[in-house]
């Protein structure tokens, strides 16, 4: 029975973004159930091909990532896939006309992960975060809006500001991986080697203006969305004021993390703020 595979493909994308992420798994359990299998299928897709170029080493990334573009195409073609992830995957896509240009987009900042370390201008720096995170903030607001164009086309460039101020937020989080293991350096202009105090506050500000401009958006959502992401919002704010407070040589040689206790609280002051209409 068709429906059942589809249940459990649901299923696989759930349990992928509840082990990969307990942070993003939590934002996603605040929006209202109709939404949530969606949003839990475009993370499935999304950290399996990140997986692919950051943590599969001793394999052929290239291949992987080929292989895993070309099954999509034919999940999209076939209307299903025995790769739950995808199977999962496609069905979003149709139901809530995710573009081709988002997928492509996504899929070529992958790509460059394999090919490219260094990012020399803020034009490079720039493209790599709109096919890395802000695509995914316009798939995700596209479950949203349920296919309101007009609410959609309102609210997309503060769902790209927020997609990019979480990714800013991951690059400075995992400033040692990308470093050290991965041997690549997102920010323009910002040698690693010399990591400076006045380097770490540019990029905050930088962080710090995508995230005041991405709010005006959070608070337009429908009620389905509006608390998950709001929680998400709060999550990364909290991890960014952690980074703040951190000195630079510190986040260039550990991996600065909020305890799940402090999760806990940010998500009860999120709930509360939401229930009296502060959000």
């Amino acid at each position: 029975m068709k429906q059942l595979f589809d249940d459990v493909s649901f299923k696989c994308s759930k349990l992928v973004t509840k082990n990969y992420s307990t942070s993003f798994s939590m934002a996603v359990y605040m929006l209202a159930p109709s939404i949530r299998d969606a949003i839990y299928s475009i993370y499935g897709f999304v950290r399996f091909a990140d997986e692919i170029v950051d943590s599969f080493h001793g394999y052929d990334k290239e291949n992987l990532i080929n292989d895993f573009e070309a099954e999509y195409y034919k999940a999209m073609k076939l209307g299903i896939s025995l790769n739950p992830i995808l199977n999962s995957f496609q069905q979003t896509v149709k139901q809530y006309n995710i573009t081709e240009e988002m997928i492509q987009s996504f899929l070529k900042s992958m790509k460059l992960d394999l090919i490219k370390s260094d990012y020399h201008s803020k034009e490079e720096y720039n493209e790599y975060i709109y096919g890395s995170a802000d695509v995914v903030g316009l798939m995700c607001l596209k479950v949203f809006v349920k296919g309101d164009e007009t609410k959609y086309n309102q609210l997309k460039d503060q769902a790209m500001r927020l997609g990019s101020a979480f990714q800013k937020v991951n690059f400075l989080r995992d400033l040692k991986d990308d470093n050290l293991v991965l041997n690549r350096n997102y920010f323009p202009g910002v040698d690693l080697k010399s990591f400076s105090e006045k380097s770490k506050k540019a990029i905050i500000e930088e962080i710090e203006e995508d995230f005041r401009i991405a709010y005006l958006g959070i608070v337009k959502l429908p009620l389905e969305a509006k608390f998950g992401v709001y929680t998400a919002y709060v999550y990364y704010k909290k991890l960014l004021k952690k980074l703040e407070h951190t000195p630079c040589n510190e986040i260039g040689n550990t991996r600065i993390r909020v305890s799940n206790y402090s999760k806990a609280g940010l998500l009860a002051q999120s709930f509360v703020s939401y229930k009296l209409k502060l959000v």
